[in-house]
């Protein structure tokens, strides 16, 4: 893991920033609990300008995917290049082993400054060595001016991650007045009751609120005159947190946008079906920058992707879900899923039970819960669909993109569905999942080191005590 994912530059390649540097800056920019149907270059009703024009100057994938949809598990995934299992960092609010390299070990040794303003939601903090700054867990935008106008004096590279809050819930940012509830358009695997609208409506405007940071971090590239030799990704995250989104493995939990400029070297207005996933950020990051690559890494450099030398770069991508440890979360629901371009397979190996999170708890869900009882048979059908889930679904992605048919009893998929499930044991085997087991034993090291160092902080308070010396006595006489 940690065994170095690029054996830290021999001498030669210390390559401290230097005038003649040419090498890209990096910044990656990330939303919270967005669903990327939502951003206008991507067919959504949202009002994302700054996105969009992203779009025309440079490539949209159409086939980006996180592994675990909640946002912990999602941000251990892009700063460490591998999946959650191998690193421990598959429950939500949890850290990695110890032993886990990260970003920060990868770029800081090729002369790059390293920065996450924002949102972290990763640890331990001491193994994720960023520069970090952030303004109520969004970017600090003075700290990444200032940032970026000290490299340019160093003429050092910079590698910045702006971790945005939004739009995740509660949705209280934004000028909803752009889009008035009744005029909402609700995805149809969502009940239409008055809270469902309402809330949409508040968390539209806040994904426009996500867009105008984005935007702000583009001016800011443009003041410094660094819009040219920067190397801009930009990502929505999971899905949002109405149901069949955030904690599950449907596409509106897994599948991300992702808008990438890079001046020079990406096709402006482009677009790639070509299926890459977060892990890979990191291997593409180091690439970028000169690294040398480490093979036995979950992510893939998909740099060739970028350049328009490849529209291929994966034929599977993964996903798994964990509730322990959510709130309100089952304390064992695993979920695991496979998708190729064209199917997906979704494993619910503990479906005996009735699925819980968050959401379920929300003003929302409740609504479709009375309406569901009223005799709504929409809002039956997502009480159902969404608690009641079989121990297998499987989905035609390409007629049915939004996975509303489970098809797993049609007889001509049989050989379909056979084929991933074997592929899924193989990617679960290579990452030590044992499935409800491995369920089991989430964050197991976490509280095991948090042990450990309530003990030792113990321990060297009684020793403190018992060498302290009895304060001087003063004579009052």
């Amino acid at each position: 893991m940690k065994s170095t994912f690029l054996l830290v530059v021999f001498a030669s390649l210390t390559l401290q920033a230097s005038a003649s540097d040419t090498r890209p800056n990096l910044l990656f920019v990330i939303a919270d609990d967005c669903t990327f149907r939502d951003l206008g270059c991507y067919g959504g009703q949202a009002h994302t300008p700054n996105i969009d024009n992203l779009a025309t100057e440079g490539m949209r994938m159409t086939h980006c995917f996180q592994c675990a949809p909640m946002c912990s598990p999602t941000r251990h995934n892009i700063y460490t290049g591998q999946y959650p299992v191998k690193t421990g960092a598959y429950p939500n609010h949890t850290q990695t082993f110890d032993n886990v390299g990260n970003i920060t070990n990868y770029l800081q040794p090729l002369g790059y400054r390293v920065a996450l303003s924002g949102k972290t939601h990763i640890g331990p903090r001491n193994l994720f060595t960023f520069e970090y700054s952030n303004d109520k867990q969004n970017p600090d935008m003075a700290a990444i001016d200032k940032m970026m106008a000290e490299c340019d004096d160093n003429s050092t590279p910079f590698c910045i991650f702006a971790c945005s809050n939004e739009p995740h819930s509660p949705w209280n940012k934004g000028d909803a007045t752009r889009y008035p509830a009744a005029d909402v358009k609700l995805p149809p695997y969502l009940a239409d009751t008055p809270e469902v609208r309402d809330a949409f409506s508040r968390y539209l405007a806040e994904v426009t609120y996500y867009d105008d940071q984005v935007g702000q971090l583009l001016a800011l590239l443009k003041k410094h005159d660094r819009e040219k030799d920067t190397l801009v990704v930009v990502v929505s995250e999971q899905g949002n947190s109405f149901p069949f989104a955030k904690w599950t493995c449907y596409d509106s939990g897994l599948q991300s946008a992702m808008v990438v400029r890079w001046p020079g070297k990406v096709e402006a207005g482009s677009t790639t079906d070509a299926m890459l996933e977060y892990v890979d950020i990191t291997p593409t990051f180091v690439d970028i920058a000169g690294g040398e690559l480490d093979r036995s890494l979950d992510g893939r450099s998909f740099v060739d992707v970028l350049t328009g030398k490849t529209d291929q770069h994966k034929q599977h991508v993964f996903g798994i879900m964990t509730t322990k440890g959510i709130i309100n979360g089952n304390p064992s629901y695993p979920i695991r899923s496979i998708r190729s371009r064209s199917h997906k397979l979704i494993l619910n190996l503990q479906a005996d039970q009735l699925f819980t999170n968050a959401c379920t708890k929300s003003a929302e869900f409740k609504s479709i819960v009375r309406a569901a009882d009223a005799g709504d048979e929409r809002a039956q059908w997502v009480v159902t669909n969404y608690q009641n889930r079989p121990p297998v679904e499987f989905f035609d992605v390409i007629n049915d993109p939004l996975e509303m048919h489970n098809l797993v009893d049609h007889p001509e998929h049989q050989a379909t569905i056979t084929e991933l499930k074997k592929e899924l044991a193989i990617w679960m085997k290579s990452q030590g999942d044992n499935g409800v087991e491995t369920e089991l034993k989430a964050n197991a090291h976490k509280k095991a080191k948090a042990k450990n160092n309530k003990a030792s902080r113990n321990k060297n308070g009684n020793r403190q005590k018992q060498n302290a010396q009895p304060p001087a006595t003063t004579s009052t006489k």
